[in-house]
């Protein structure tokens, strides 16, 4: 089906009076349905609520001895960026100083402004770029903004509207890859030049370029490194494709120099002269062979050819991969998945090489790295499972001392509530890990509602983090949630996502059903119980699904999906996935992607299930026509569908707390009344 046949085609357009009206429509009737339930009002109070709780986490980033957090509430619904001691912030004070009002801005300039970020520069904190976005999208503009002062920068920095990357070089200058409208895009809309930006008076900055990549790159990026003594690197990265890439040196004259690491590498730290390389090739450098899955330290003087080989701080293996590195004054931290489950390693430089130390933390849930002060031993970090809310440390990797400083509140009672991992075999024999969360009393007779949520893409792991709001609104209605490890995703390293990556892309959505039939294999839950949910590739995945076994599902929330795969590439990001999909341009990966495509594959005969698709009006990343369009197509073949897109928010959901609310309500709502009514 081209453009051309395509009947829907017109819902791709973002200004046509006529497809909003469409929106305007679909939008009243699901409202009628979902928003008009005795339950949503209720409902969205209460995790309004629970958002709005004082006894949140507010996590931050701590520099030059002060705690940067940004918070929303009731009287701040856009946010304020705020600040505290760390003597206040242990002492539980809510007197924290405000840094910047989103909400006093957006009013002041009568823009519709979210905050996206804010980068303070490391050696001078108090100066800042806040990066803004209108709307919730992924297109920012940043300024320079003197936290002290609490007033913009006058003739500082200033770049305006885009998909940039944007990072400090020092106090006076900074590394700008520009995605604004007029300046040089690849294909995908992503930055193709590289800049270096000095100040200079009355905002007249002085611009050099370095580097100018091929209209057919991904993109560009540039950033500084500092090392645990001061010193500095600086780099550029040019993107081949979403996991290729190569990396360059830009030296003290601002020429760029090539390093001889292999196209699928990712450099995750500098420290201490070595640069932390994670493989998703395998590596053949000086005689020595290293294999995909690896960490590495490889020094810069070795790149350069005169150093010490590459040592291998974590070789691969089957069931485990490194998601996450940092870096300390003197340490370099590993955040490994063993089996789904977060695992931390500790390593401190010895006569030239990388030493493991002992450290003990918490292994049985999700241990993420919250903040790293620059030239500290101290690692901020948060723990929690399924079951266990979030709690924030503070560890001295120096003394070991070491403190909780905030628990998030429970959510629920979780006494009544059993946290498993189960395990289905995929049609080629694969064992497909899967958790599933549900009362201890259970009855395995098909009865328990259950939601099945999966991603399977971009190597993103699935975690089993605290189920906060599905806790009292799904467990305690007698639901069961379960969450998929299906290949395509991070879970085991880079095997476990190219195993499901281009033309091999159904082997994840045959992952998924897995899960779904071992699941009503095992009698938890029933085709008429079973409700599946995914976002952006994960509502690929569940569009896939229901398009290849709708018999399966009762239920399926689709969000901000991708769904027309032979026009994917076309529409806004698109073409920055062709190493995720495959290129429909290019006759074998085309057949691949027709074969699946759920848009393509919607049939008369088929007896779907009533699905809800989510969408939003702002993202700039997946184009809101995939979700619009499958509904139309699905109405035109005498089917029905629910479908709700938002104005703001954009496809990562940054908006206030009230529409956060409000959207979580509205798939209750939806799931109770499929599931449990």
């Amino acid at each position: 089906m081209t453009p051309s046949q395509d009947p829907h085609a017109w819902l791709e357009s973002l200004d046509s009076q006529r497809a909003a009206a469409w929106v305007a429509e679909q939008n009243a009737r699901t409202e009628g349905v979902l928003d008009a339930d005795p339950r949503f009002d209720g409902l969205k109070a209460d995790i309004l609520a629970h958002l709005r709780d004082t006894r949140q986490i507010p996590y931050f980033a701590e520099h030059a001895g002060w705690l940067y957090n940004f918070h929303q509430d009731e009287a701040h619904p856009r946010g304020i960026y705020r600040r505290s001691t760390l003597d206040d912030y242990r002492a539980g004070s809510q007197d924290w100083q405000t840094v910047l009002d989103i909400d006093a801005l957006a009013d002041a300039d009568e823009k519709d402004w979210y905050l996206d970020g804010v980068s303070h520069c490391t050696v001078m904190p108090q100066r800042a770029l806040v990066h803004l976005t209108n709307g919730g999208g992924d297109a920012t503009v940043a300024r320079e903004y003197d936290v002290e002062a609490r007033r913009w920068v006058e003739g500082g920095f200033s770049f305006p509207e885009g998909k940039n990357h944007i990072a400090w070089r020092d106090p006076d200058s900074a590394f700008v890859c520009p995605g604004w409208k007029g300046a040089p895009l690849t294909r995908a809309g992503y930055p193709r030049e590289v800049w270096l930006v000095e100040r200079g008076e009355d905002g007249q900055h002085g611009w050099t370029q370095l580097f100018a990549a091929p209209e057919d790159a991904m993109m560009t990026a540039a950033w500084r490194f500092l090392d645990s003594d001061g010193s500095a690197l600086d780099l550029a990265e040019v993107s081949d494709g979403f996991y290729r890439k190569t990396y360059y040196l830009i030296d003290g004259g601002l020429e760029l120099h090539a390093l001889p690491l292999p196209p699928k590498a990712e450099i995750e730290a500098y420290i201490a002269g070595d640069f932390i390389v994670k493989l998703a090739e395998d590596w053949a450098w000086q005689g020595a062979n290293y294999p995909s899955g690896s960490l590495l330290a490889v020094s810069l003087a070795g790149l350069l050819g005169e150093g010490p080989a590459p040592q291998t701080l974590q070789a691969p293996e089957p069931r485990l991969a490194v998601a996450m590195v940092e870096t300390t004054r003197s340490r370099l931290l590993v955040n490994l998945l063993d089996n789904v489950k977060s695992r931390m390693l500790c390593f401190a430089k010895q006569d030239g090489e990388w030493v493991r130390q002992p450290l003990s933390l918490p292994e049985d849930g999700v241990i993420e790295i919250a903040d790293q002060p620059w030239q500290s031993d101290v690692l901020y970090y948060s723990y929690s499972d399924f079951l266990t809310p979030s709690g924030l440390y503070r560890l001295d990797l120096e003394n070991g001392a070491s403190e909780c400083l905030r628990r998030q509140p429970e959510a629920f009672d979780p006494a009544p509530y059993v946290a498993e991992q189960w395990q289905a075999t995929a049609p080629d024999g694969e064992r497909i890990p899967y958790f599933v969360v549900r009362r201890r009393d259970a009855p395995f007779d098909g009865s328990t509602p259950t939601l099945l949520y999966g991603y399977g893409g971009f190597e993103v792991p699935m975690l089993p983090y605290y189920i906060e709001n599905f806790g009292p609104h799904w467990l305690a209605q007698g639901g069961a949630f379960v969450l998929a490890c299906i290949r395509g995703g991070g879970e085991f390293g880079p095997h476990w996502h190219q195993a499901a990556q281009g033309p091999k892309r159904q082997v994840s959505f045959d992952d998924f059903i897995a899960v779904a039939e071992d699941l009503i294999g095992r009698q938890l839950t029933s085709p008429a119980k079973l409700a599946i949910e995914g976002g952006s590739n994960g509502g690929l995945l569940v569009g896939a699904a229901m398009a290849q076994r709708p018999e399966l599902f009762q239920a399926v929330v689709c969000e901000v999906p991708l769904l027309d795969m032979l026009r994917y590439t076309e529409l806004l990001a698109g073409a920055s996935w062709i190493d995720e999909y495959g290129d429909p341009e290019d006759e074998a990966e085309r057949e691949a992607l027709a074969a699946y495509s759920p848009y393509h594959h919607l049939r008369a005969d088929a007896r779907y299930p009533l699905a809800l698709f989510t969408t939003s009006a702002s993202d700039d990343r997946v184009h809101p026509g995939h979700a619009r369009k499958m509904v139309a197509r699905l109405r035109e073949l005498g089917h029905d569908a629910l479908f709700y897109e938002t104005d703001g928010g954009g496809h990562a959901g940054n908006a206030g707390q009230e529409d956060t609310a409000k959207e979580l309500a509205r798939v209750l709502v939806y799931l109770y009344q499929r599931l449990c009514d």
